[in-house]
């Protein structure tokens, strides 16, 4: 049996930024993925003949450049097919909103609106140069801390010093309602706001009027201090960061087993001592890091029975309900929305008139059932990346909140009458989309937990709310990358900083393995 230093669960990009980051240290590290190929929810899929999308994560809007630069990722064949793509809220009439950095273009846009939001994003970039801060580093304990930890609260509390006396109450203020109420403060333009609120509740079970929607949005503009001035397209799809990732893991004499699905992190008396495939093959060790959310990682690989009862307690309390889908399809023609040129058909395009209809929306959900009118992120990345559809034809990728995670009499009986309420949604901004349509998929929340892996379908591995962030995430005892498990350890989007494809969660774990660890 092969030695190895660092059994890995799991293998998407958070876990190869931390293993790349542990095998670098010296380390020898063995990889066990799951599914097929590397990756995570950072793929892409062919999902008819001749055509792929990225199967979940459509966007590159916040992969920290430490990330891209320890890992040499352009080196290893990483290439953007589009950056600083705007934002479009589609209009029916064909006056679509336009949202290019800190500038607003069309549907008669206020010149007091477009004022107002230069100086609502100056303002928002300032409190999230605070979060950015926090996000590179371990979260503190509040509790037992040690002088890290307490420099780290210190340099916190500093940042939120020097926002000055306004900045710092305003922040105080907003951090703790919602969206629609701070839209409302702010703008009078009803797309706008609807278009700003879907940022802040965009892969959640929230809508605007609920909690913690601002710092989900302040979360989402951390990637335009990571020099995102809008989202980002890979030329290949998302695939191509995780095959770049990879590489880059190999070079670094990682070894990666796909097809490998772990069924138990092994555990005696509290000390982990590796890990057991589907296959009944075992894997010695005394360090172990978990990429997968932490209610698989505690709840079915390290098992309820070998956890003490506060643990299963706080493992259960995480909220992990999903409210998004993904449809796919395939196109015989480029699709053409009224008034939208077609340089602007391959950027970001939203369908969110009025913060109104993204609460009725999100409505639906919470009694278990889908929207009638969903709220629609849509991108059709074949306008940049011709490569990924047969010439001429063309394939879109569009997020769909909100549906549940299984409807009432289960997905097979309402997968169809969904996915022909987002067409017809479609039909009314590009009319004759429908006739174009060769090929259809839709992932529904369940179909995303079963596919990636991840509780509920969830793609954050937990809700981004203030009481699951932070030095509460996943939950006490467990905010430190490190578990109640000995030699345990936590990578992925459940841990600190959170979801979305950044990387900073495998980073900073992979710190705090070297630094906790020692010298390989």
């Amino acid at each position: 049996m092969t030695d190895y230093d660092v059994l890995m669960v799991g293998a998407g990009h958070n876990g190869l930024v931390c293993a790349h980051a542990l095998a670098k240290s010296g380390r020898k590290v063995l990889m066990l993925e799951a599914g097929d190929v590397a990756g995570g929810c950072a793929a892409t899929r062919e999902f008819a003949p001749g055509f792929s999308v990225s199967s979940c994560a459509q966007w590159l809007t916040q992969l920290s450049p430490r990330v891209m630069d320890s890992m040499s990722l352009v080196d290893h064949g990483l290439q953007f097919a589009a950056r600083d793509l705007a934002s479009v809220s589609l209009a029916e009439d064909g006056d679509h909103l336009v949202l290019r950095g800190a500038k607003l273009e069309g549907a008669n846009i206020s010149a007091e609106d477009q004022l107002a939001y230069e100086d609502f994003s100056a303002r928002m970039m300032r409190f999230t140069k605070i979060l950015a801060k926090a996000f590179s580093t371990r979260a503190p304990k509040l509790v037992e801390s040690n002088f890290a930890d307490r420099l780290t609260l210190i340099k916190l509390g500093l940042g939120l010093k020097l926002l000055g006396k306004n900045d710092m109450n305003d922040l105080m203020r907003i951090i703790l309602i919602n969206m629609y109420d701070v839209m409302e403060e702010n703008f009078d333009h009803p797309r706008l706001k609807a278009l700003l609120s879907l940022d802040g509740m965009l892969g959640s079970h929230m809508g605007p009027r609920s909690p913690n929607t601002v710092f989900g949005y302040l979360y989402r503009r951390v990637g335009n201090l990571f020099g995102y001035d809008g989202p980002a397209q890979l030329r290949g799809g998302m695939g191509a960061l995780a095959d770049a990732m990879v590489a880059s893991c190999k070079a670094a004499g990682v070894e990666i087993r796909c097809g490998e699905a772990v069924a138990s992190i092994d555990s005696e008396a509290g000390q982990v001592t590796g890990v057991t495939l589907a296959s009944g093959e075992q894997f010695s060790g005394k360090l172990v890091v978990s990429n997968v959310d932490p209610v698989t990682t505690f709840q079915h690989l390290v098992g309820y029975r070998n956890l003490e009862t506060g643990v299963v307690r706080s493992v259960s309390n995480i909220r992990n309900k999903s409210g998004t889908a993904k449809l796919h399809l395939a196109l015989s023609g480029l699709p053409s929305f009224a008034g939208l040129s077609a340089e602007l058909t391959g950027h970001r395009l939203v369908i969110a008139p009025d913060m109104n209809y993204a609460e009725r929306a999100f409505n639906a959900v919470k009694y278990s059932e889908y929207s009638k009118e969903p709220v629609m992120d849509i991108s059709i990345p074949t306008v940049n990346d011709p490569g990924l559809a047969p010439d001429g034809q063309h394939v879109i990728s569009a997020i769909v909140q909100f549906a549940p995670h299984e409807p009432e009499g289960g997905w097979d009986a309402h997968r169809q009458a969904f996915t022909d309420i987002v067409l017809d949604l479609l039909e009314r901004y590009a009319p004759g989309i429908r006739g174009l349509v060769t090929a259809s998929e839709l992932l529904t929340p369940l179909d995303l937990e079963k596919e990636f892996g991840m509780t509920g379908g969830h793609w954050h591995h937990g809700e981004l709310s203030l009481d699951q962030v932070m030095m509460m995430r996943p939950f006490h005892g467990a905010n430190q990358y490190s578990t109640p498990v000995n030699g345990l350890y936590l990578c992925g989007a459940g841990s600190h900083p959170g979801g979305g494809v950044m990387g900073l969660a495998g980073l900073n774990a992979a710190n705090e393995i070297i630094k906790r660890v020692g010298a390989a």
